[in-house]
């Protein structure tokens, strides 16, 4: 690292923020902060509720930063966490406020302390109940004095009833009025908050006390139930953390202690009893145990593992002990991966998002012109009563907020991502989910996507009858090599007792095999397509491929100084989901099609059982090449294993990793089915349609309460408490709709 980069890293601090419901709350806090000298690279969270940001403490202290971000109306605390700061970037301009600036370019998160380890809420309000939080309080204080005021009206002579609505009014708006002055200086003048400020004031100015009082503690209660929908969404990240215990027993010195997982560091061994979860991922050293690595990728069915295999934290040892080498920090396990990467997609907006964010900082401007006409022309142009029109102006602009509009979109977001992680499902964004709703053709590479990708040997042909001499020449050559084809050569080698030599200068030959020295001489494993190039294939030869490729098996030539030493055969089993998975997006309306890099005769008999198209003997490069050609008339959503698939992967529209969260899976492409299931990719799709329907939902039911009230209020027909009332309901109303899917089922 530079001596720049260490400089900037020392200037990285960071903070826990309590309260924040929506993008604008980001939007406002971002805002204000950049506006302080020395601060740079603001970066807000929503849902891990964290800022991170770079501070020179010359100009601005910490100090100011908390009480820049506590006169806003959030509570803020110093985050103290394992590994870099850095906090998610909200890339959200708007949703109540936030308007009226110019747009911040969207950047990706990187928090690497968003795991589990770092997932510390010194001011989250997410687990208190709602009348403990500040705007369960607000909600109390307004409620009391609005009855108080209701009950001086009936019970004090004169005025007096109206002067404790006044009051009531007075002190309830006290606390937002500062919000919204807060935002004021920091350059956001169209906040909600400001629009109920004005509101009040005005309402006090012509008489309507307990109306103001009234719209008030509406406002208090629909801020109190955004809070709590915000909460029930973040409910299943923090679940996700829960899944790793806080404490591990350490070995050590001949004997266990118990630690604070967080302090568990890569090399260290730790016991693992029946029925607890492992603390962190690492090796099994000693003992054999069903694990339960339900909680990582859904799968109910343990696993029996043993000496040597990989284990993730979070999972449960359902029978035996056994002892744990780490092999990741705390900040970097599978839980902490995963956690980390939902909060990044939830902050990663969808195009309908960026479009309503756009629409919404002209939406709001034009409401607030609209009021001052309605305010203004009718008494000017037509003798009109002044506080009738500048009622109905201050009822237009409670209306007019689009805070229902502008949250449809991420709420909804929030909760399919959330849904799908708790399923096995990782979609890394709204722009993901947009696109996966449009897919209506899906490409599959074959080797450990659709098959189990453990292919074994099962015929062995020599032209001389040497076959054991053969099987020697191919496994020198595959020594150390970890491809699945390569691995069931061994295996098939060591289990006939075979010896051989491990081959020198070995080096794969893209899209054909590989080759290594072996006794002197150059061997090749692989294509008979390239032994054929080579000289190396003879027409007894090709009989016995073209027979074994008929029967659906992969078969690799085996030469030496272009002569051919036999071939070796072997079959990789389609997954026992693969075919019910095929008829699933068949029913969807989505097309199948196999990429495989295997001959025609071995794809098409794996193809032809699963009822789905083929394309056989594709290098890389053409598994490109026939990607761009599908997505030219098709959005194409690939599904490959994520290494040796990454160029296809990249050019899809959704790129899709298998694996049970293994590095590629969780970190290259779009998106990862954590269950290893082929059958998940139906549910994908069906998430992400149902995602974008629930969207459109949301988007009418904001946009048609505001179009009916706008008219309504304007009319006269309804007032100040109405207006509130209909734009908290059409809030809570898109609010409780996206949380519907949270319960959202994979299966039809």
């Amino acid at each position: 690292m530079s001596l720049k980069q260490d400089d900037h890293a020392a200037n990285t601090h960071s903070w826990t923020v309590g309260g924040m419901d929506c993008a604008s709350c980001a939007g406002k806090i971002r805002t204000a902060l950049e506006r302080l000298p020395g601060v740079s690279d603001v970066k807000v969270s929503v849902m891990s509720e964290t800022l991170a940001l770079a501070l020179d403490e010359g100009k601005t202290g910490r100090e100011t930063i908390e009480r820049t971000v506590e006169k806003l109306g959030y509570k803020v605390s110093a985050r103290q966490i394992a590994g870099a700061d850095a906090g998610g970037d909200a890339s959200a301009d708007a949703c109540c406020g936030g308007k009226g600036r110019q747009p911040h370019p969207d950047s990706g998160p990187s928090d690497p302390g968003h795991g589990v380890a770092g997932h510390v809420h010194g001011a989250d309000v997410g687990n208190k109940s709602w009348y403990r939080t500040g705007k369960g309080h607000l909600v109390i204080l307004t409620g009391l004095l609005l009855a108080a005021a209701w009950g001086a009206e009936f019970l004090l002579p004169g005025d007096l009833g109206m002067w404790a609505f006044v009051a009531a009014c007075l002190i309830g708006v006290a606390p937002v009025a500062r919000r919204a002055f807060a935002a004021l200086r920091a350059g956001m003048p169209f906040t909600i908050e400001m629009l109920m400020t004005v509101a009040a004031a005005g309402a006090l100015f012509i008489g309507a006390a307990e109306e103001a009082a009234l719209v008030v503690f509406l406002f208090a209660v629909g801020e109190l139930l955004e809070g709590v929908a915000a909460n029930r969404a973040r409910a299943g990240i923090r679940a996700l953390g829960d899944l790793v215990p806080k404490t591990a027993m350490l070995e050590e010195n001949g004997g266990t202690r118990k630690v604070q997982a967080s302090e568990l560091v890569i090399g260290q061994i730790v016991v693992v009893r029946p029925g607890d979860r492992i603390p962190a991922d690492g090796e099994i050293v000693d003992g054999t145990a069903g694990i339960d690595e339900a909680p990582v990728t859904g799968e109910s069915v343990p696993k029996s593992k043993s000496e040597g295999d990989d284990v993730f934290a979070g999972s449960i040892v359902t029978d035996a002990a056994i002892r744990v080498r780490v092999t990741r920090a705390p900040e970097d396990n599978t839980i902490a991966r995963i956690i980390r990467l939902v909060e990044e997609a939830q902050e990663a907006r969808a195009p309908t998002e960026r479009f309503i964010d756009r629409f919404s900082r002209y939406y709001m401007p034009a409401i607030v012109a609209l009021a001052v006409l309605v305010a203004v022309v009718p008494p000017l142009a037509v003798g009109a009563a002044w506080d009738v029109w500048v009622y109905r102006a201050l009822a237009l602009l409670l209306i007019g907020c689009p805070c229902a509009l502008v949250i449809s979109v991420p709420a909804s977001i929030a909760s399919s991502l959330s849904a799908g992680a708790r399923r096995g499902l990782l979609l890394k964004g709204g722009a993901v989910l947009e696109a996966a709703a449009r897919v209506d053709l899906v490409a599959l590479d074959k080797t450990g996507t659709l098959t189990v990708g453990r292919p074994v040997v099962t015929d062995i042909w020599s032209p001389d009858g040497e076959e054991r001499r053969l099987l020697a020449l191919a496994a020198s050559v595959e020594a150390g090599s970890s491809h699945p084809l390569a691995e069931a050569i061994l295996r098939f080698a060591e289990n006939l007792g075979v010896l051989f030599e491990t081959g020198s200068d070995a080096r794969v030959i893209p899209g054909r095999g590989v080759e290594a020295r072996v006794g002197g001489q150059t061997v090749f494993v692989g294509s008979p397509r390239h032994a054929a190039e080579q000289g190396a294939m003879t027409p007894e030869a090709r009989q016995h491929i073209e027979a074994l490729e008929a029967q659906g098996k992969t078969v690799a030539a085996v030469f030496q100084a272009n002569a051919l030493c036999g071939v070796i055969a072997l079959r990789d089993e389609p997954r026992e989901d693969a075919a019910a998975a095929m008829r699933d997006l068949a029913q969807l309306g989505v097309r199948s099609v196999m990429l495989t890099g295997d001959n025609a005769r071995t794809a098409g008999a794996i193809a032809g059982s699963l009822s789905m198209e083929f394309r056989a003997e594709l290098l890389p490069d053409d598994k490109v090449s026939a990607i761009r050609e599908l997505t030219a008339g098709h959005t194409v959503m690939m599904i490959g294993d994520g290494i040796n698939d990454a160029p296809a992967l990249a050019t899809a529209d959704v790129g899709v990793a298998m694996g049970s969260g293994t590095d590629v899976a969780l970190e290259s492409a779009d998106g990862a089915l954590l269950r290893n299931r082929v059958s998940d990719v139906g549910g994908m799709l069906r998430l992400a349609r149902a995602t974008m329907i629930n969207i459109r939902q949301n988007i009418a039911i904001a946009l048609g309460l505001k179009a009916v009230f706008l008219v309504t209020t304007v009319l006269g027909i309804t007032g100040l408490w109405i207006a509130i009332l209909a734009d908290t309901g059409a809030t809570v109303l898109v609010t409780l709709n996206a949380l519907r899917l949270l319960g959202f089922r994979l299966e039809r």
